[in-house]
């Protein structure tokens, strides 16, 4: 029996083309899927860097955790980021990172915030001790 070979025309050729092309696609997209799932991002080395230093410019400034939660809430994050880092939840540790940062950098403006506050208040209380000075004064002079 004479089998005809399959010419660029014939339908078999086709198919077997389509078939070959197919399987290298999904080859392909199968061995990206796997690679993806092997690869651990990196640290988020940066944000955790961001938040030490946001903690330690609330320590340069004197801000202790008893007065102010939300840099014991820092503190807690950056350790949270660092176990996550360890447990390679790279994207959980780059979120609580931020979160560390964002709390330090909180704790430094509400501290700031008071201390301007404070400093109101006293030039306050100057101003109205000069003006009862100047009551005063003017009261024994006329």
């Amino acid at each position: 029996m004479n089998h005809p070979l399959p010419t660029s025309h014939s339908p078999g050729l086709h198919h077997h083309r389509w078939t070959a092309a197919r399987a290298a696609v999904l080859g392909l997209a199968g061995a990206l899927v796997l690679s993806a799932c092997a690869t651990v991002p990196a640290p988020p080395t940066a944000k955790l860097q961001a938040a030490e230093l946001a903690i330690g410019n609330a320590d340069t400034a004197r801000i202790t955790d008893q007065s102010s939660p939300e840099l014991s809430d820092a503190r807690e994050k950056l350790t949270a980021a660092r176990l996550a880092v360890e447990q390679e939840q790279m994207v959980v540790a780059a979120r609580l990172a931020d979160e560390s940062r964002a709390s330090a950098e909180l704790a430094s403006a509400r501290s700031e915030l008071l201390a301007a506050r404070t400093v109101n208040e006293e030039m306050q209380k100057n101003l109205d001790t000069l003006k009862l000075e100047m009551q005063r004064r003017e009261g024994v002079s006329q």
